[in-house]
């Protein structure tokens, strides 16, 4: 069951440049637990978007199973939505940015959707390159089923009851890097300053781009030997830089701490700026940023941030040489140019 959330036009809402305001990028009413903090990622999603100024029609939100599925039907009610299968998510989104690419992509998952059962799908939507945000809302439990450890649970950890998690754990972001995704970033529910900057660059980026947020369960992981607990997250957290996205054309005000400032300009003519807050970090290195995580992943700290970034991967639709017209706006006979132009492909595959 959802529940509608009242429109209520009030007079002097601030809008944004396509005249609308926060409130038309809210979605219905969330029926998670009190506190989740996959609601926090829905409010930072509302505002990367709003601020973003992207139509409601131009976006598609698409999920797989678990409570993280849950929250495409909490944020822009306008915009085109689909609800796939368990860990089949990548696959609706590969079909539906390739039948439009003129869309905008946000694909939400929870670690056990993209770790466990979409494992083998997270690999190739990372390969292809789609053109899509894929967030991943990582509590380390399955939370529909109860609370079980999930495929990110760090060993060690214990659960709800004191059970000791045995396992290594599948490390979302490490594994991205490694396998060659051209943006990965890593933040938590309960960081709104670092988390909007970073959804509203992982949109602007022109390819896969994975973003892994810490998102405590409330009801099953939330207690004292839970390494993605509020307490936990908070006191272990460790930024690696600090980013912020500066739109083409656009003016934003921003205030920066000291430190060195270092800009990438994206090809779509936006720029990340990022400011080194850790001399030995450069997240245009995989090498690097796969080392530095494992240097901080043994003392037991988070690192958050963008991670890593590859300007020079190019997207599904570049590595397919598909047409530039999208090909939901094709008609019948471009889409199908009958027998004679089959024959003539094949052809070339002899």
């Amino acid at each position: 069951m959802t529940f509608a959330r009242p429109k209520i036009n009030l007079p002097g809402q601030k809008v944004n440049e396509i005249g609308l305001a926060l409130r038309d990028y809210e979605g219905s009413l969330s029926t998670l637990c009190a506190g989740c903090g996959h609601d926090s990622i829905t409010a930072a999603l509302v505002q990367a978007l709003w601020e973003m100024s992207i139509r409601p029609e131009q976006l598609i939100k698409m999920s797989g199973i678990g409570c993280s599925s849950k929250t495409p039907a909490y944020f822009v009610h306008g915009a085109h939505g689909f609800n796939s299968v368990h860990g089949r998510m990548p696959s609706v989104a590969t079909g539906a940015l390739a039948g439009n690419r003129d869309l905008v992509g946000i694909g939400v998952s929870g670690d056990g959707d993209s770790l466990s059962i979409g494992f083998g799908q997270f690999g190739h939507v990372i390969r292809r390159n789609v053109n899509m945000l894929y967030l991943i809302e990582n509590n380390g439990v399955y939370g529909l089923t109860k609370g079980q450890f999930s495929a990110s649970a760090d060993a060690g950890s214990t659960s709800k009851k004191g059970e000791v998690n045995q396992m290594q754990n599948i490390n979302a972001v490490a594994t991205a890097i490694s396998m060659g995704a051209s943006f990965v970033g890593r933040s938590f529910s309960g960081d709104r300053e670092q988390l909007v900057p970073l959804i509203k660059a992982a949109i602007a980026h022109p390819g896969c781009a994975v973003l892994d947020v810490v998102s405590p369960c409330v009801t099953f992981n939330d207690h004292e030997g839970s390494t993605k607990s509020y307490a936990y997250t908070r006191d272990h957290k460790l930024r690696a830089v600090e980013a912020d996205l500066i739109s083409p054309r656009a003016e934003i005000k921003a205030s920066y701490y000291a430190g060195d400032t270092h800009p990438v300009r994206l090809h779509d003519g936006s720029t990340i700026l990022l400011r080194k807050v850790d001399p030995d970090y450069d997240p245009t290195r995989r090498n690097n940023a796969l080392g530095y995580l494992e240097r901080h992943r043994s003392r037991g700290e988070i690192v958050t941030g963008l991670l890593y970034i590859d300007q020079n991967v190019t997207d599904m639709h570049s590595q397919s040489r598909t047409t530039a017209m999208p090909l939901k706006a094709m008609d019948y006979e471009r889409l199908n140019p009958g027998s004679e132009a089959l024959r003539e492909l094949q052809k070339g595959m002899k």
